[in-house]
Order: structure tokens, then sequence, then C-alpha cells
């Protein structure tokens, strides 16, 4: 069975976690995990971009963090970090791996992912992009990943 988590490290745009939380909802991810300091999912604003969904979606407050990555790594997750590193994998080659259980950490706008953060993943992955583009923004780029991450039947 495919259990799928995501993670929003320090994501404090209350638009975005609450368009990811719509995207988690539409491509059926089992759950959403914030960081300490990531925006409130419960925030009317992130509720009205979120349509809702945000209440169908499970998700949990993590207050140990990146300790729990650790903790979900013990379960027998795959935490992967979307990341522009040097030795990031294309997100396809993840999804054609296709790990039973999943754990995918999206970062913050701006500054990416903490140091901290990368040391306690598995692998990196990016979305390929035409070159002279090398980012989306963190809602679109949720949306792009849970797609190709989807269970295949």
């Amino acid at each position: 069975m495919f259990c799928a988590v995501k993670c929003l490290q320090h994501i404090g745009t209350t638009t975005n976690v609450g368009a990811i939380f719509r995207s988690a909802a539409a491509l059926d991810v089992d759950a959403v995990l914030v960081s300490p300091r990531c925006g409130d999912p419960l925030y009317r604003r992130s509720v009205r971009v979120s349509m809702g969904t945000v209440f169908q979606v499970p998700w949990a407050r993590l207050e140990n963090w990146p300790g729990d990555l650790h903790a979900l790594k013990e379960q027998g997750f795959t935490v992967a970090a979307m990341e522009l590193t040097d030795d990031a994998v294309d997100l396809d080659v993840l999804a054609a791996d296709s790990p039973a259980r999943l754990a995918l950490v999206l970062g913050t706008e701006g500054a990416g992912m903490s140091a901290e953060t990368l040391a306690a993943v598995d692998v990196a992955v990016k979305i390929p992009m035409r070159e002279g583009v090398d980012s989306l923004n963190v809602a679109a780029a949720s949306a792009v990943a849970f797609w190709e991450l989807r269970p295949r039947k």
C-alpha cells in the first residue's frame, strides 16, 4: 500500500499553504505535516484558498524539526526534499523508484530548505525545467510533485 505524506518546512505565506492543501486533497495525499514555523493551515486565508480542503486532509504540526523527519524514516518512509541541490535527482526518477512510503518535504519560499533539513533527508529531488528558469512557486511545484508521485494503478 502506498502512503504519501507531505511535510511543509516554514512555508509562511498562507495562500501557499492553502493551495498546497488543495492540491494534496485533489491528488489523494494521505497527510500533511507542517513544521513549527509553517503558516497556520486553519488561518482564514489558508482555509479560503484551500476551498475548505484543510478540513479533509489529515494534518499535524511537528514540534521537533527536523528531528521528526528521522522518526518518519524509522517508520519506513523514504524522505525526499524538493530542493535544487547539485545532487538532486529528477522527480520522475523518484517516481519510477516508487517507494511504498514517501514523505516529501517542501521548503520555504525564497530561502528554500535548511541545511539541517537537507542533512536529514534521504534524497533531494527537482522538477526538470527549461534553462533560465530555476524554480516554480512552492504551491505550483507541490501540484506537479503530487501528480508525478501519485500511485499508479
